[in-house]
């Protein structure tokens, strides 16, 4: 790939996008002329993170999160609680602590940050539609009161996003990097942060 790039700048040809871990950069949407296509598809792109069990897990639409690739119930059954960080006597921070521990007996690890917690309720994203997830995002009764601006920081900047990257031992990470995932958000917001229909 490096040789490609080096000859392509040699040429005068304009480098070649990236795609990186299986997540695509921005640049890799210019060719696409109209601009709110090209914010719809970054927006897609987006999704590739969005929609990564690393992430939906903790996005659900009832009160219960969810655990692995298969997107299960919790284990031991937990509930949302106050403010999302459990019941009491059973908050998120009963077993999660402030960064992910490897367990003693073998591979695996028990994930953690600080905070742990759910995402807010009207930020569920589990079995609703890309519309349904943009629309949200962009809206600030729902996502928390965030601007775009605040959402592209929350994006690119968020550790418990970021943990998503770093999940511990016996985790599958969100594609790309959490830099890409910002740059994404960025281009979207930029090109008029459109949403895909239906």
């Amino acid at each position: 790939m490096k040789k490609i790039l080096i000859a392509a700048l040699l040429c005068g040809a304009p480098a070649l996008a990236d795609t990186v871990d299986g997540l695509r950069t921005p640049d890799e949407f210019a060719g696409i002329e109209s601009e709110a296509d090209r914010s719809v598809a970054l927006f897609e792109e987006m999704l590739v993170v969005i929609e990564h069990p690393r992430c939906m897990n903790c996005h659900p639409v009832d009160n219960s999160p969810r655990q692995g690739m298969q997107m299960q119930m919790h284990q031991p059954p937990v509930v949302r609680g106050v403010a999302d960080f459990g019941a009491p006597g059973m908050r998120c921070t009963t077993c999660h602590g402030s960064e992910n521990v490897a367990f003693a007996t073998g591979s695996g690890s028990i994930p953690g940050h600080s905070p742990w917690q759910l995402a807010p309720l009207s930020m569920g994203w589990i079995g609703k539609s890309a519309a349904e997830i943009c629309a949200q995002l962009k809206d600030p009764e729902r996502n928390g009161g965030k601007t775009l601006a605040d959402l592209h920081e929350h994006n690119a900047e968020d550790g418990l996003v970021g943990w998503g990257w770093h999940p511990g031992d016996g985790r599958e990470p969100v594609p790309g990097t959490q830099e890409i995932f910002g740059q994404l958000t960025q281009a979207w917001i930029d090109t008029g942060a459109a949403c895909p229909a239906g």
